[in-house]
């Protein structure tokens, strides 16, 4: 099904002469955005077949091996990506088209939603804030290869972590006793209960009373995350 289908600009228009060296499948459940999504692509891109559908079902039904489907480009509007139905039709466009790179337009800026985009293997986050230039500049850097996130979102992301990491530090001073101090200074340090126990001349036994209070009172799962909200501390003792 192309975009062009009910549209005045014909394919052959739009081709310009050039050969089709694949496929460029666009998705998106809002008819026109997907026909404006794929018009967009095709006036930048007029050698390449652009097709566009309103649902991943449909994407699965029409295209197959033949298709040389080389990007997929899946528009989620405003919904995120912590839903099961995203997770199945992610697998399911992954499976039906493995060599195909997917690329995902979204309303959602958030580190932790793209760092887990990632995970299960999208290959380009575009936030709906960005440039069309930067979105037609994401696909080509993705179609060679390449991985796009948006750095500004990460950017804002970091500030927002790192502030509340210098909350929860700053609420650490006053929080200890003196010899609780020390143990936190050795735990952002690395060492081991062994050597805090005989650096700070206490039983190895007594270290381990020590840090599970300490853990309990940063409300950390473990001694690493006690390094990393007391790194603003050279030295609490």
């Amino acid at each position: 099904m192309s975009v062009l289908a009910g549209l005045e600009i014909s394919k052959s228009e739009l081709n310009l002469g050039f050969p089709s060296v694949g496929t460029i499948a666009i998705i998106d459940e809002r008819n026109i955005v997907s026909e404006c999504l794929a018009l967009c692509v095709q006036m930048k891109r007029p050698q390449e077949n652009i097709v566009n559908f309103t649902s991943i079902i449909d994407c699965v039904a029409a295209l197959d091996v033949d298709s040389h489907v080389k990007l997929i480009l899946y528009s989620l509007g405003r919904a995120t990506i912590s839903g099961e139905a995203f997770v199945t039709h992610l697998e399911n466009l992954i499976q039906h088209f493995p060599d195909a790179p997917i690329v995902l337009i979204t309303d959602c800026e958030d580190a932790a939603e793209i760092l887990k985009s990632l995970d299960w293997g999208v290959r380009g986050y575009i936030p709906t804030s960005s440039s069309l230039k930067v979105a037609l500049e994401a696909l080509s850097l993705v179609e060679v290869g390449g991985t796009f996130i948006p750095a500004s979102s990460l950017v804002s992301s970091r500030k927002s972590i790192m502030g509340t990491a210098e909350n929860k530090s700053c609420q650490v001073d006053g929080m200890f006793t003196a010899r609780q101090a020390a143990v936190v200074d050795a735990l952002r340090q690395g060492k081991a209960n062994k050597i805090i126990a005989y650096e700070l001349d206490m039983r190895e036994s007594t270290v381990k009373v020590h840090v599970r209070t300490i853990m309990k009172k940063l409300k950390a799962r473990n001694r690493t995350e006690v390094a990393y909200i007391t790194n603003n501390y050279a030295n609490l003792s």
